[in-house]
Order: C-alpha cells, then structure tokens, then sequence
C-alpha cells in the first residue's frame, strides 16, 4: 500500500506516523518545511521562551521509521482522475491514496497596510523578526513612552498580549535597560475576547488581562495600519509595533484547484462522511469542512480516524462514519494563569495552568517518543517563568 501525505503539520505528520506501523505501508510525506511546527507554543517563542518547544525537525520524528520518505516540494496543482500532483519544483508526483493536510495562511481581509507595516507570529522567520525589533526598541527606547498593540482576540492574541509585558520587563532587566512607560493593548473586533470561548470564560480572561495591565478594546474594527499608526474604528491609536494574531483562511491550493473540489461558504472543503472528496482522495484537518475545525485536537483526531480507514478498506475490515468531537479548550493568560472549558465544565487559575501543561505534554507525545516528548515539554516551565533572551545576529 503506497499513500502520499501533503503537509507537514499536525494531520499530516500524525497520519504519517500512524500509517507507518504497517511496516508493508510506503509512505511519501510531502512538505514545504523541515520542521514540525508547535502551533500552541509559538505566543511563548515569541515572547522569549526556547525554540525547541515550537519547532522539532521532522527527521527526528521520523527517525527509524524506515517506511516514510519526507520530499520538500510544495503542491500546487492536483489531477484527481489522473491521481497526480504537481510541484513547484516541476516535479509530478502519482498517488494511489493521497490525504490532504496542508493547513491554513495568513489573511489580512484586504486592510490596508496590514501585511507591510504588521509582524507576525505565524512562523519562525516572523518571530525572529519581531523578536529583533522588540530588542532594539528595548535597548533604544529609554524613557520613551512606548505602545504595543496585538490584534486579534482569540487565543493567541490573548496568550501574546498576557506575556508580552512579563517578557519586556524581564528583558529591560537583562539589559540593564531602566524600564520604559511601555503599554500593551489588546483589539478585538468581536464584542469580548475569546469569541469562540463562553461568555463567562471571555469575562474572567478580561478581567485578568486587565489585571496584568493590558488594555483590551472589543468591538473595534481595524480599518488601515501606516509605519507607526493604526486605525481602529476611526480612532488613530500610536505604535510601531503592531502584531496581527487575527485572521486565516483555508490554504490557496483548494481555490487554485476549485474544478476538483466542493468549496463549502466558509472556504473549507467538502468533504463525506470517510472525510474523502473522492475516491482514494482524502481532506483533514483545518482544510475539511467539518464541525471544531480549525483546532490542533480536531487535526489529531482527523489523522486516526484517517489513517484507520485507510488500514480498514486495505485489509477489508469494517469501517465506520466519522463522528467529530468536541474538544476541550484551555488558553494561557499570563504565567500560572490559565483558563479550560470542556462542554460545561470551567476552571481558572494555577490548576487549568497545570492542565494546560498536561495538555501540551500529549500534544508533543502525539508525535515523539516519549523521552523525546519529556526533553521537549520541559515541565519545569509550570513553575519558571525565565524567558531565553533574544540575541541580535551582527550584520555585515
């Protein structure tokens, strides 16, 4: 049985490792990056914390597994009567069972100036970027009166917002920097943070990252952004920092390839109730139009139902539906201060924190062994909060 894997996030790398247990099973991962990406740990790499914990080399997790060739390319056209796909590198490539994982990008709703005057913290090119910046304005910002503004209230605006003043202070530190007037606000175009999240959920995270002194405004629109002003709801708010943690859409390749597949109105794919699109052609993850997409868990949970079906047809076995699950969501705001929600369960504080540890530990054993999966969590993390300082590289 030969099955080609495009992406190289959580769908696609758990698929791989899944169907890599057939030792007769040949599989071919194709990704744009060498890495895995740590998706829920990226507010901490951008706030001074190791990069281990967000990126692990794919060779390590695919160390041994002998059955899994990993070919950097990225796919750009797909022939689904054929069974081929094309590569930037002009490479075609034919499958006899393709799973389709390829994530979401970056959109910026078509606002002007966002994209350019912007950072991000969606890969490590942009964190490194912002981390630079950061550092300078630190070493050439004393006593300046100093705003940094996060967009986006979801969970990883909230979880940026929250650690960024912790962050710059212990930088200032580091640096023997006096301390700037340094402001961080929070914009929401929802009416509360955390839209996705209860009511009372969103009210005690306001209520904390008020209490670390971020300045949370909901209900304001973004309309344009310049080198160092932004425009919210026809106020002009001051910064040259500006972070942009809102907005994504279903990865380009779906739109550039819309003859071979149902677009549904959210921009995710339709797909049946085995999340194929047709025959041998299977779409999981953030790309499939299925209820909790979007989330880390439900791209775990799309790779073993997947990857189960797949070994079933092949060995003619039962198969059955796929049933998606609700699962729990759990958002740090600050150091020993987290928030979970399971249904109508609801907990705040140190233990949702710990919980929140617990929840990154299975995240990383998903994908390492778990000596590997311990190396990586660093536990000790529960209890310090002691950021790795960012170190400008010396330019020629």
């Amino acid at each position: 049985m030969n099955i080609t894997i495009v992406g190289g996030g959580f769908g696609g790398v758990k698929t791989a490792l899944e169907l890599a247990k057939q030792h007769d099973t040949m599989i071919t991962l194709i990704t744009t990056k060498a890495d895995f990406q740590y998706y829920p740990a990226l507010y901490g790499a951008a706030t001074g914390r190791s990069h281990l914990e967000s990126w692990v080399p794919l060779t390590t997790i695919f160390a041994g597994k002998k059955n899994v060739t990993i070919i950097h390319d990225t796919i750009e056209k797909i022939d689904s009567a054929q069974k081929t796909l094309t590569g930037a590198s002009g490479e075609t490539y034919i499958y006899e069972t393709c799973v389709l994982a390829l994530g979401t990008v970056t959109t910026y709703f078509g606002i002007q100036g966002l994209e350019t005057y912007t950072y991000g913290v969606k890969s490590a090119d942009e964190i490194e970027e912002l981390k630079q910046h950061i550092y300078a304005d630190v070493v050439e910002g004393r006593g300046v009166d100093k705003r940094y503004i996060v967009i986006g209230g979801g969970p990883t605006g909230v979880e940026l917002a929250a650690a960024l003043g912790s962050y710059l202070k212990k930088l200032s530190k580091h640096l023997h920097v006096t301390e700037s007037n340094m402001h961080i606000a929070l914009v929401e175009a929802s009416p509360r943070v955390l839209p996705r999240m209860s009511e009372k959920a969103s009210a005690s995270v306001l209520k904390r990252l008020e209490k670390l002194g971020v300045k949370v405004q909901t209900g304001k629109t973004v309309e344009s952004a310049s080198e160092d002003l932004l425009t919210v709801s026809g106020e002009l708010m001051t910064s040259d920092t500006i972070i942009w943690t809102s907005g994504v859409a279903n990865h380009p390749f779906y739109k550039a390839n819309a003859d071979q597949f149902e677009i549904a109105p959210n921009g995710r794919v339709v797909v049946d109730a085995h999340l194929q699109v047709k025959d041998g052609l299977y779409v999981i993850g953030d790309n499939a139009a299925t209820p909790f997409t979007g989330l880390a868990q439900t791209a775990l949970h799309d790779a073993l139902f997947v990857a189960r079906h797949i070994t079933n047809v092949a060995t003619g076995q039962p198969v059955t539906d796929y049933k998606a699950v609700m699962p729990p969501v759990v958002v740090p705001v600050g150091a020993f201060w987290a928030v979970f929600e399971w249904r109508k369960l609801r907990i705040t504080g140190i233990v949702a924190a710990v919980l929140r540890r617990l929840a990154d530990f299975m995240g990383y054993s998903d994908i390492l062994p778990l000596g590997q999966a311990l190396g990586v969590w660093r536990p000790h993390r529960v209890w310090r909060d002691e950021p790795q300082l960012v170190a400008v590289k010396d330019e020629e």
